[in-house]
């Protein structure tokens, strides 16, 4: 606190939400680490699976974890609405002013969502806006592109409504595809340009709270 009094500007704090192996989580760390991120810094990382490395990368970063997993919650008879309505009370507790899901697997439904009615909660998601919604999109792209459907394909961050990976966007970046690709030559140019994409997004939205 006594370091941001003296810069004379306010720390936003970033929660981030995984269920996996944190590559878009290590590109925000990263990010902070080097001032690329200014106006905020990762207080917190919830993952809903125990073994996301995500977890460990933020363990080296210093940040504090928290594992909530749903099968363990619906495995004691707990409702899928009970479950989201807990993960707010954890997201919550970390005072967050921005929620960033990356490689957060698990649709947040209303009454997640209705407990953050100004804080934005932003999503990466591997497909451009209107594009292969849900699972898979990366596959779905590729095998678009090989019947000629479609010629490219992208990355977007989007705000957080109920609707899957409809909410508004807020940056966006287009990925090519080649003739000669294999699906996990795609993966891996999806993956670098969402690594930048993230970090875009996070600044997009520490400006916006700023102002």
């Amino acid at each position: 606190a006594f370091s941001e009094e003296i810069i004379g500007a306010k720390m936003n704090r970033i929660a981030v939400l995984i269920s996996g192996s944190g590559t878009n989580l290590q590109a925000i760390l990263d990010a902070v680490s080097s001032g690329l991120i200014s106006k905020g810094r990762v207080v917190g990382v919830v993952s809903n699976k125990k073994d996301a490395y995500g977890l460990e990368r933020a363990r080296l970063a210093g940040v504090p974890t928290q594992v909530f997993s749903l099968f363990t919650f619906t495995k004691e008879g707990r409702t899928r609405d009970e479950y989201d309505a807990e993960l707010a009370k954890v997201v919550s507790g970390l005072q967050p002013d921005v929620v960033v899901l990356a490689g957060w697997m698990l649709v947040l439904s209303p009454t997640f969502l209705n407990q953050f009615p100004s804080t934005p909660i932003i999503n990466l998601h591997p497909a451009l806006p209107g594009m292969f919604a849900g699972v898979k999109a990366i596959e779905r792209a590729y095998d678009a592109f090989q019947k000629g459907e479609v010629a490219h394909t992208g990355c977007m961050v989007h705000r957080v409504i109920p609707e899957i990976d409809a909410g508004q966007t807020v940056a966006v970046a287009t990925v090519p595809i080649h003739k000669e690709d294999t699906l996990e030559d795609l993966e891996k140019r999806m993956h670098e340009a969402e690594h930048v994409l993230i970090v875009q997004a996070v600044n997009v939205i520490l400006d916006d709270i700023s102002k």
